[in-house]
């Protein structure tokens, strides 16, 4: 079964301070560690998005890539804006207006946000996708490529 899991924080559990954007008190805007077993054997590649879909962020992307070749298995921690992404992946603008990952950063008050990160299995090895791509033209890009997709949710609130 094609799973996701990380080290960083767990499923469905509070996302530590080094992952949350660097306007947020103690924020080290690390892009955190992801790992993935057992995808169809028919993928060619992956696609990775880090979404808040919390009414008051509106689809607010954190981190989209692109590119992730079929051998590989895991993002480390920290990978973000590094030679340490898997060989050939490609790191798009964030609704920060940013390369790469954007930690999460919601405005005091507004409760608790849902960070759902998304691993796409896909049947092609690339997407030609420019750095400055919208959630929308991604997800219009891999539309009817996703063999399989999973997904894991951290959560923060700033107090």
């Amino acid at each position: 079964m094609f799973t996701l899991t990380s080290r960083s924080y767990p499923n469905n559990g509070e996302i530590p301070l080094k992952y949350v954007y660097k306007t947020v008190v103690g924020g080290k805007d690390k892009s955190p560690e992801f790992s993935w077993d057992d995808p169809p054997i028919t993928t060619k590649s992956f696609a990775l998005s880090i979404v808040d879909p919390h009414p008051v962020a509106k689809n607010w992307v954190h981190w989209l890539v692109v590119n992730i070749p079929f051998r590989d298995r895991k993002i480390v921690e920290g990978a973000s804006g590094t030679n340490s992404l898997p060989a050939g992946a490609k790191e798009l603008l964030n609704s920060y207006s940013e390369f790469g990952y954007g930690g999460p950063a919601p405005p005091k008050g507004s409760g608790e946000h849902p960070y759902i990160t998304t691993l796409y299995a896909l049947n092609i090895e690339k997407l030609d996708l420019p750095v400055k791509t919208s959630l929308r033209q991604f997800e219009n890009a891999i539309e009817g490529k996703v063999i399989a997709e999973v997904s894991y949710k951290g959560i923060f609130e700033q107090r």
